[in-house]
């Protein structure tokens, strides 16, 4: 059972790391919201996104949703038009002194957008249900289990230190400066990431 919670721990932050829409939404929200308990919304609805979804892979659905062309096609194109979306909104943001408005999303905003970048996002979809449900393969039992409880645990602490990351990014960055950056890269990477899908939803 240990190997099977260090496996999930290990390859669940290895998912989790890169720079993708789930984090980014999660941080600007730490570093726009003017207190933490404001970021929760957020931080659960895509904590909770990805509990299902590891989950669902967990339990095999990631045979049935890898093992349908049409299913992944679909998925990667509603993916590509949402990252170019969110990638124009990212960029326009400007943030300053004060929080930015484009950013300061209320509860019900916050519960909408982490639906979406946690649920359309077709990186984090594929590779929750493919490397993670291949990965759970492995494992039977409570291994199964404790495998999985091991991925959803690391999500709900990642996102819970993303806002207060960017909650303490925002205090210290009072012009927004290191924000503004981080948004205009954020951007390109989503942009970037719409032509990679794109190209092989083509090929």
């Amino acid at each position: 059972m240990f190997e099977a919670i260090i496996h999930g721990c290990i390859l669940s932050l290895g998912l989790i790391l890169p720079l993708g829409m789930q984090n980014i939404f999660i941080f600007n929200q730490g570093a726009a919201q003017p207190r933490f308990l404001w970021v929760l919304p957020a931080i659960i609805t895509a904590s909770v996104c990805d509990s299902v979804l590891i989950a669902l892979a967990v339990l095999g659905v990631s045979v049935v949703v890898l093992g349908s062309f049409w299913i992944k096609v679909t998925l990667l194109s509603a993916g590509v038009l949402f990252l170019v979306y969110m990638g124009f909104v990212t960029w326009r943001s400007n943030p300053s002194v004060k929080q930015d408005e484009t950013l300061l999303y209320q509860p019900k905003k916050q519960i909408a957008f982490a639906l979406s970048v946690s649920l359309l996002n077709p990186h984090a979809i594929l590779d929750t249900v493919g490397v993670i449900g291949t990965s759970s393969l492995r494992f039977s039992g409570t291994e199964k289990i404790a495998f999985a409880l091991a991925c959803i645990v690391i999500s709900w602490i990642w996102f819970t230190g993303l806002g207060i990351a960017g909650g303490i990014i925002g205090k210290v960055d009072s012009t927004g400066h290191f924000i503004k950056v981080l948004n205009k890269l954020s951007a390109i990477v989503m942009w970037s990431t719409a032509v990679y899908i794109g190209s092989s939803i083509l090929k």
